[in-house]
């Protein structure tokens, strides 16, 4: 496509993992014609893709304010993202700092969490008896990643600058539903996550990632707004389990998990040393979701937002990388 754009778009975290939205963003807005600066921490083969694909990749810290002015300038429509750190709020910060003193932003879209809509300075100062029974019996605190998230959109808000902000529901993507339960999948046809019965509505990186470039494409109407998206399909683990078999093409059973006796061995077992932030945040999310409260939150209408029917749970497993590289080692 001729490129009719001259400002480039700045997409932070554009080499990250975990539901791929800002690589996937990179991608989108590129076919579409736009120059888009993909801001990456490590120069690597993910961002030498990028370099490849025809981006415009800029290797630096988002926690050095010299790095992000840099990145920054020339570009009037900025996504933020970053993956979980207890450096968050810093880098958060920073990026506002920045786009207040450029001072001629357009808009700046920040991905956000939806859990922010029960973040209610109400409820995270009410006595804990009372934070317990809002969610469910098992979390009476939020996770410092979620804090963090609390924190940065009172700033942005507070900031003046053309925000919006796009809370999205756990994704499909996440180690609890596509890392996790992998390997016991695959070896035993056991579906081992410690939910319950509770209903669940991933979403699908890719849906975020096509709402948050259209956005940036056109900002006009959405500018002030925020929104609060959860997967198309509300279903408990055991219906879920279907979408595994088939996308694993094998019989799967649902095995419900005690809920801390998962985190221990799953989440510690593999976070907990080396990036406890992450272990917290996840084993958050999971208390979260067996108490079913995660999810009973008022959410805007993906489809309406997308103009077409989201992609599923399905969608999302058969186009997982890791899924799929899992499955190959299995077989090969």
């Amino acid at each position: 496509m001729t490129n009719t754009h001259t400002r480039p778009i700045l997409i932070t975290g554009a080499a990250g993992e975990v539901g791929s939205v800002s690589t996937t963003m990179v991608r989108m807005l590129l076919d579409a014609g736009w120059p888009v600066r993909a801001f990456v921490r490590v120069d690597d083969g993910r961002a030498e893709a990028l370099r490849r694909a025809g981006a415009d990749v800029f290797v630096g810290d988002l926690l050095n304010v010299a790095d992000v002015a840099a990145a920054l300038n020339g570009c009037r429509r900025v996504y933020f993202s970053m993956g979980l750190s207890p450096y968050y709020v810093d880098a958060n910060l920073l990026m506002v700092a920045v786009a207040r003193a450029q001072g001629d932003l357009e808009v700046f879209v920040n991905i956000s969490e939806s859990e922010q809509t029960l973040l209610t300075f109400d409820r995270m100062t009410a006595p804990e008896g009372i934070r317990l029974s809002w969610l469910g019996g098992t979390v009476s605190q939020w996770s410092p990643q979620q804090r963090a998230h609390w924190i940065g959109e009172q700033v942005l808000d507070w900031s003046g600058l053309p925000v919006v902000h796009v809370r999205a529901s756990i994704f499909v993507e996440n180690p609890i539903f596509a890392w996790f339960p992998i390997p016991d999948l695959l070896a035993t046809g056991e579906l081992r996550l410690p939910l319950g019965e509770a209903k669940v509505a991933p979403i699908a990186g890719y849906d975020v990632a096509e709402l948050c470039a259209s956005i940036l494409e056109k900002p006009a109407g959405h500018v002030g707004r925020t929104y609060t998206l959860i997967g198309p399909e509300l279903k408990s683990m055991s219906e879920f389990a279907d979408d595994y078999a088939a996308v694993l093409d094998r019989p799967v059973t649902y095995v419900p998990q005690d809920l801390e006796s998962w985190n221990t061995d799953y989440v510690d077992r593999a976070l907990a040393a080396d990036k406890p932030h992450n272990a917290e945040h996840l084993k958050t999310l999971t208390r979260l979701m067996a108490s079913g409260r995660y999810f009973d939150v008022q959410t805007d209408d993906l489809a309406a937002l997308l103009g077409r029917e989201p992609k599923t749970l399905r969608f999302a497993l058969q186009n997982s990388t890791r899924i799929r590289a899992d499955l190959a080692a299995s077989t090969g």
